[in-house]
């Protein structure tokens, strides 16, 4: 009998087992295939965006540097990760070269130098960029000097669509120490004239590129969806040209006896691989059943043993708990996994709702202010009807951008990983006060900023903290009134700090402060007032995040105060 029981648990704990294993395989898949949709729409948005950029640089009858920074001022790497810069690449031969250096420096470029790079019969030239990562201006330099470039170009023009290079290191990488150089991608747009005013339409232009690291894009790209569930490796070809080229792994330990599921993302006429791996945290509640089930089943035979002599119908009573549990175990699994499928899904709404903001508001939304800010150049010539129009066309699209920059902040709060380092807030309200305090119409505001701490939190996050509450204290003060702000701090406990932000504006009633901190919702007094009623939303989510709490009080002499507590370590609140 005691053979028999100890044969039962090594079976129910293997039948355990396997299901395990196949519920990790299925939320794999289920994994994999997020990522598969994310990064593919993703590069679905970057290769639109190039066409429609190359396209708009196409329709200019003489395209001149201002008009490129115009066009390209919205741009920067919160709207493209990863990105390094983007630049326009004309070709020439190496007799045309002073031609083509003093064509461009009549148009807005002062002091272009054109290197050429060793011997070609066409050279590729930078001649506008737009730097997105701080590393230096790239205008001059000649793409010959890449193979894998070179090729990204040919194949762009020929085809006159969108081409990503093999990956490689970028060339203004170069100088960065090696620790920091990446692999990358080069992505190229043709471009055509199109403008009947131009006197080559129809001709080949140049190029619209743009560098892509590999390292930053995923980081950024994955680390939101895939949280701690899964490691991704990123690589760039197929069958047996595959060259690995970043990896993003959570900091917990790899499942080893699931082997990564491998899927291809179509990257603008290559083809990348995605190796999805399962960490330890891929289902929740950890892969501890099987083992749990064999210490319960060892301990349930030992009893058994001993209770055979004396009592029989024991076993009878003993077979009827096990079947209880079984069934206990079989309803939490149900139970596990519904909740996962609905968070899957409310990520995928989630990411959904992003994309479609991002791809399909924001990019047409920054022609927009890009041909508005061309037009503003030349408001000295136009009637004075048409002078106002512009200016209702530039205040209604920085509303617009305002809203979706705050539905964006809004929807990511609660599930952007935190990256927390030591923060000076010292220096970044320093910062923000610089941005916000600056030369205008009106009073000058009176801005008071006592001694604070250094803590450890997301500095991207808390930057929009303070931005959002100093940027109400200096907008919602009576008309004709000097501003006033003063941010202080104080010890609150063993291990946190309480902030305050205290204004002398218009005030907020104690009946209506709990409601301040949802989203849309905005006090009767600051109606007059332009918002969006998100603001306070998204500082209330990523107080939270860090582990604090958020209120308002009167401010002694009028006004509001605004506290929040700080830890001097994060431990994130999930949501």
């Amino acid at each position: 009998m005691v053979t028999l029981g100890l044969c039962g648990t090594l079976l129910a704990a293997a039948a355990l087992l396997h299901a395990e294993r196949e519920r990790v395989t299925r939320a794999l898949a289920l994994q994999a295939a997020l990522v598969q949709t994310l990064v593919t729409g993703e590069i679905r948005r970057y290769t639109g965006f190039l066409s429609d950029l190359a396209a708009a640089l196409g329709a200019q009858s003489r395209l001149e540097a201002p008009e490129f920074a115009a066009m390209t001022a919205q741009v920067d790497r919160e709207r493209l990760p990863g990105a390094s810069a983007l630049s326009m690449v004309v070709p020439a031969s190496l007799d045309r070269i002073p031609q083509v250096q003093a064509y461009w420096r009549a148009r807005g470029v002062t002091g272009l130098t054109l290197r050429p790079n060793g011997a070609a019969d066409e050279h590729r030239f930078v001649v506008l960029s737009r730097t997105l990562d701080g590393t230096g201006s790239a205008v001059g330099r000649d793409l010959t000097a890449s193979g894998e470039a070179s090729e990204a170009l040919r194949q762009a023009r020929d085809t006159g669509t969108v081409t990503a290079s093999r990956t490689y290191r970028l060339l203004r990488d170069a100088l960065l120490p090696v620790e920091d150089q990446q692999l990358s991608f080069l992505f190229a747009a043709p471009i055509r004239a199109t403008s009947p005013e131009a006197a080559d339409v129809g001709e080949f232009r140049g190029w619209l590129v743009m560098g892509l690291r590999g390292e930053d894009f995923l980081r950024q790209t994955i680390g939101l969806a895939a949280g701690d569930g899964v490691a991704v490796t990123l690589s760039d070809g197929t069958a047996g040209d595959v060259v690995p080229v970043a990896g993003w792994r959570p900091a917990v330990r790899l499942d080893t006896t699931t082997p990564a599921l491998v899927v291809t993302v179509p990257a603008a006429q290559r083809a990348w691989q995605l190796a999805v791996a399962p960490t330890v945290r891929l289902l929740p509640g950890g892969r501890h059943s099987s083992v749990l089930a064999l210490l319960i089943g060892g301990t349930l035979t030992a009893l058994l043993a001993v209770l055979i002599r004396t009592v029989l119908t024991s076993r009878d009573r003993a077979v009827r708990q096990v079947e209880v549990a079984t069934a206990a175990l079989r309803e939490d699994i149900a139970r596990r996994e519904a909740v996962e499928a609905q968070l899957r899904h409310r990520e995928i709404e989630l990411k959904g709702f992003a994309g479609v903001v991002a791809h399909d508001l924001r990019n047409p939304l920054a022609r927009v202010i890009g041909y508005a800010d061309v037009l503003r150049e030349h408001v000295a010539t136009m009637p004075p009807e048409q002078g106002m129009f512009l200016d209702r066309l530039q205040a209604g699209t920085s509303q617009m951008q305002q809203l979706i920059d705050d539905l964006l902040d809004y929807a990511t709060a609660d599930n952007r990983v935190l990256e927390p380092v030591r923060v000076d807030l010292d220096e970044l309200v320093a910062a923000v006060l610089h941005d916000r305090v600056g030369p205008g119409p009106g009073p000058r505001p009176t801005v008071v900023l006592g001694a604070l701490p250094v803590v450890e939190g997301d500095p991207t996050l808390l930057r929009q903290v303070f931005d959002n509450l100093i940027g109400n204290a200096l907008k919602y003060t009576r008309s004709g009134e000097a501003a006033q702000v003063e941010i202080d701090a104080m010890p609150a406990g063993d291990d946190g700090w309480r902030i305050e932000v205290r204004d002398r504006g218009i005030g907020i009633p104690p009946d209506q402060r709990a409601a301040v901190f949802d989203a849309f919702v905005r006090a009767p007094g600051g109606r007059p007032y332009p918002g969006t009623g998100l603001g306070l939303a998204i500082v209330a989510r990523i107080i939270e995040r860090h582990g604090g709490r958020i209120d308002i009080e009167d401010n002694p002499g009028g006004g509001s105060l605004f506290w929040f507590t700080l830890k001097q370590r994060v431990r994130e609140v999930v949501a």
